[in-house]
């Protein structure tokens, strides 16, 4: 069965590392209620955004969720985050970290 966007093979098909390097993906740290500190990353589109939690929770040991298209991480990880998405296959060009 070939990809229903590109049309080619799924071993040739190379959709997902398109998509993956055209992201502009934010980073930042938010302090929620009793002083608890939040990672927020955003800017995902037309990925699994519930694999990419998943792979950064185990990569940071930490907690987290993702809802409406932003990752939620427990504790502050900002300065970690960008060095995972990278290894993961997004463009260190896009990630911004504020």
């Amino acid at each position: 069965m070939n990809c229903p966007k590109c049309g080619l093979a799924p071993e040739l098909c190379v959709c997902d590392e398109m998509t993956r390097c055209g992201q502009k993906i934010r980073v930042r740290a938010d302090k929620r209620s009793y002083g608890k500190i939040v990672t927020l990353v955003s800017g995902f589109d037309n990925v699994d955004l519930d694999k990419i939690a998943k792979d950064l929770k185990k990569k940071l040991a930490c907690g987290g969720t993702s809802k409406s298209n932003v990752i939620e991480l427990q504790g502050d990880h900002k300065n970690k985050v960008k060095n995972v998405l990278i290894g993961m296959g997004f463009s260190e060009d896009m990630i911004d970290v504020a």
